[in-house]
């Protein structure tokens, strides 16, 4: 059965908004929620990015949700056993709530000190290695590590997680990332409702929950919410590897030039019309996705969880096509 859970946007949100939502998520009927992890927003207009752990630390005070990293990069801006730390500490506020979405990242956020930004077969290495390193260290074992990108020396996290195998999960958006995932992931996000990279992944032995998120932008007045959508987020449209690759927001506000408001109308579900998000949302479900966090754009936002309470969730939960 495929559940619903928000998705908390720390590109577009101070933290106090971003605890204000999750609430209101909570008692809107979603079932979890998602956060994202980055250093900078993709663009200026989007405005702000607080540090996630921070965000984590506070969400916990206030819900009871399970809440997934949608995606932290342990490689280069942290180094994994720094994120194993402030993972294990964010699982045990949320009484073992937590899932860890890791990815390879973007050069947006890790080029931050002045590292090299690598290729991406020597990321996905890097990230495969982190893995095994954040692995060891959950379970509060002292950990000597020495591997092609990374050393560990006599470290113990004395806070670990609630359980030792915390669930990591790994994007990928690629059918041959997809693959690899699926032999060390505990799950794949991946973002668009691709029904062959779902099948792929699964014929390559993945057994995980597949998660993925969507945004949309809730209004009464459709026309403001494609304004609204294109303005603060033209950056899904862009193609191929322009988002990992682009080092600055100023970076991607020219890439974004040329997209326009027509595109993102038809790429993004706008307005409130309540069948047409139940469709985007049975898209994820008919392709086979476990999980689906839903990220509203703007600032209507307790419309959107009234909106969604009362007549967007009731449609999808529990529907004969959530079934796996």
């Amino acid at each position: 059965m495929t559940v619903f859970g928000y998705f908390l946007s720390c590109e577009e949100f101070t933290p106090a908004q971003l605890v204000e939502q999750a609430r209101l998520a909570e008692q809107a009927g979603f079932t979890r929620l998602a956060v994202s992890d980055h250093y900078h927003p993709w663009n200026d207009a989007q405005g702000n990015c607080p540090f996630v752990w921070g965000v984590i630390g506070a969400l916990s005070q206030v819900i009871r949700l399970p809440v997934t990293t949608l995606v932290t990069c342990p490689t280069v801006r942290l180094h994994p056993a720094v994120t194993a730390q402030a993972a294990a500490t964010a699982d045990v506020q949320l009484a073992g709530g937590l899932r860890l979405g890791v990815g390879t990242g973007e050069a947006l956020n890790e080029h931050v000190l002045g590292d090299r930004w690598p290729p991406y077969a020597v990321r996905a290495d890097m990230l495969e290695e982190a893995v095994e390193v954040m692995r060891e260290l959950f379970t509060g074992d002292v950990v000597s590590h020495r591997g092609a990108h990374y050393t560990v020396e006599n470290a113990r996290l004395y806070t670990p997680p609630k359980e030792a195998r915390l669930p990591v999960y790994v994007s990928a958006f690629g059918p041959t990332a997809a693959e690899r995932a699926a032999e060390y992931a505990d799950g794949l996000v991946t973002m668009s409702p691709d029904t062959d990279l779902v099948a792929g992944y699964r014929t390559a032995g993945g057994t995980g929950p597949v998660i993925g998120g969507v945004k949309v932008c809730w209004s009464q007045d459709r026309e403001r919410a494609v304004k609204t959508a294109h303005r603060l987020w033209p950056t899904e449209l862009l193609p191929g590897e322009l988002d990992q690759v682009l080092p600055t927001p100023q970076h991607f506000e020219q890439a974004t030039e040329l997209v326009t408001e027509e595109m993102a109308a038809q790429a993004m579900v706008c307005g409130d019309d309540p069948q047409e998000h139940a469709n985007r949302l049975r898209d994820y479900i008919g392709a086979g996705f476990d999980e689906v966090y839903v990220g509203q754009i703007g600032q209507e936002q307790e419309g959107f969880f009234d909106f969604y309470r009362e007549q967007v969730l009731p449609r999808v939960a529990g529907s004969p096509e959530a079934s796996p």
